[in-house]
């Protein structure tokens, strides 16, 4: 597996076997200077489980990629689109003081 591509390909891993609906998951990693970008969305139906209570489950995906990307060398980050609008989701606390250090 590509080093590069671990990041994706966990996030594809626990979303699909989160979900209900794993074919309509949709994950995109882009590159710009800010470092890597997940960008998910999976349908309607499954959103209140990506999101978990909180946010505690979105939170936890994101850090798990911070660890990934720490041993890669790169910053990554997890962007969590509306299904209907295409709206990044807002998490409660998810702030820019939230911003965890690794």
């Amino acid at each position: 597996m590509d080093a590069a591509h671990k990041d994706k390909d966990f996030i594809e891993f626990v979303v699909k076997n989160i979900v209900d609906y794993p074919d309509q998951v949709f994950i995109e990693r882009t590159i710009d200077d800010l470092g890597v970008l997940i960008t998910l969305k999976v349908a309607k139906d499954d959103m209140g489980k990506i999101i978990g209570k909180g946010g505690q489950t979105a939170k936890a995906m994101r850090v798990l990629l911070r660890l990934i990307g720490s041993k890669n060398g790169e910053r990554v980050n997890l962007k969590i689109l509306e299904p209907e609008t295409g709206d990044e989701v807002t998490l409660p606390g998810s702030g820019i003081d939230d911003e965890l250090e690794i």
